[in-house]
């Protein structure tokens, strides 16, 4: 009998062996495929793409315009006249405009920025895109290590059960013995489903961000590994200051702001246009006409109003950066101590409370074999071994989800 118990407690602390395991998937692979085919990331290069081309369409200067006509004298009739009168004509005239120098050089500046700004957009999705990557592998890695855990504990407390409906038929343990060994097989049960569900939702999620067909199969990720984490609150606000991609894009739209109450001052200033014209005139010589004109910029009002709205989004530009840096600096704190926590906590499991509750377990089955403790306790020191190890398992995805949060928020890979 003492062996027989031997063999459980050990049993109970190894994975078991399976014949058909699924295939390992690694995550550096899935990081890749969805960065390489996941529509949102394409979207967002091709709002990049659309923007490039505006400074080109900025930069131009208006399409000249062309012009066709005549001029008669005694009738309405094209060429009356002509010839013989000095009014009658046949011409035609080409116009262009000419803004003030400098004025599309900062149409164009604008438009840049904007593209910059959109390219922000197209790292922001790549980030978010492989820290949800990230999250639903480890919650599937979680899913597996407990599966393997409810597995295993199944089969010993299947094997518990049988050993007390032993003791019971020959009047050496109660019926209350049998009926919680049972009753807890069925909550082993439940626990199984929910892991399988669970299971199965994290897997149609990595496909929906793979861009795979539904039923694809995901594979199992690599087993949740206890790492250290030893960077510092302040180095991370440091860095997503620096790197986060919607802080950088709020400071190009900083930028972007004052260029254009730059262009709105300039509209002070006025624009020109340039036309010549050449009129046939029959037996009379040719006239040819030049005409410089120049746009003269009454409106001070308007062009006021102009500016001060941009420098209002100047003030606005620069208050959302503020809003947007302090949010993002909030969220990292949280992630951080979330991060530190879990794996705080799963080191506490893993070095301190799951070694004792495993011995706490051994030493209520060997006090079983003589009989000075019941069934009710092996049991129950089942359960808090089982309880204990899926709570390890949950921290460490905890730990590696947050780990992967932060590093979408910095703009910075961890080492985790």
């Amino acid at each position: 009998m003492r062996l027989f118990f031997g063999f459980l407690v050990s049993s109970l602390f190894c994975l078991p062996a399976y014949a058909q395991a699924p295939v390992r998937v690694s995550l550096a692979d899935l990081v890749a495929e969805a960065l390489a085919r996941n529509p949102e990331i394409a979207a967002a290069q091709k709002r990049y793409d659309a923007m490039r081309q505006r400074p080109v369409q900025e930069r131009s200067l208006p399409d000249p315009m062309v012009s066709a006509g005549y001029n008669s004298s005694g009738n309405p009739l094209p060429a009356a006249g002509l010839g013989s009168e000095p009014t009658a004509n046949i011409g035609f005239m080409v116009s262009q405009e000419l803004p003030y120098p400098g004025k599309l050089g900062l149409r164009a500046s604008i438009a840049s920025r904007e593209a910059d700004a959109e390219f922000q957009q197209i790292e922001a999705a790549r980030l978010s895109i492989t820290a949800r990557v990230k999250q639903t592998y480890y919650r599937l890695a979680y899913t597996y290590a407990v599966g393997d855990v409810l597995t295993r504990n199944r089969g010993l407390l299947d094997t518990l059960l049988k050993v007390s409906e032993n003791r019971y038929a020959i009047g050496q343990a109660a019926q209350q013995d049998v009926i919680k060994a049972q009753t807890q097989l069925s909550i082993l049960e439940l626990q199984l489903e929910r892991v399988r569900l669970e299971r199965a939702t994290r897997e149609g999620d990595l496909n929906a961000l793979l861009a795979r067909p539904t039923a694809t199969p995901a594979g199992r990720p690599a087993d949740l590994q206890l790492t250290r984490f030893d960077v510092s609150l302040d180095a991370l606000v440091t860095a997503a200051n620096e790197h986060a991609p919607m802080l950088r894009r709020e400071q190009i739209m900083i930028d972007r702001s004052q260029l254009a109450v730059d262009a709105a001052r300039r509209e002070y200033k006025p624009d020109f246009a340039v036309t010549g014209g050449y009129y046939y005139m029959g037996a009379m010589p040719p006239m040819y006409e030049l005409r410089f004109d120049v746009k003269v910029p009454l409106q001070r009002a308007r062009r006021a109003a102009a500016v001060s709205e941009q420098l209002s989004t100047v003030a606005q530009a620069r208050n959302t950066y503020d809003s947007a840096r302090l949010d993002l600096q909030g969220r990292v704190q949280q992630d951080y101590q979330m991060a530190s926590t879990s794996v705080r906590l799963a080191g506490l499991y893993r070095d301190t409370v799951l070694p004792q509750a495993r011995l706490a377990l051994e030493s209520s089955m060997s006090s079983y074999q003589t009989g000075s403790v019941d069934f009710l306790s092996v049991l129950t020191n089942f359960g808090t071994v089982l309880e204990y190890e899926m709570t390890y398992f949950d921290e460490l995805a905890s730990y590696h989800a947050a780990v992967s949060r932060l590093e979408e928020m910095t703009g910075t890979p961890l080492v985790h």
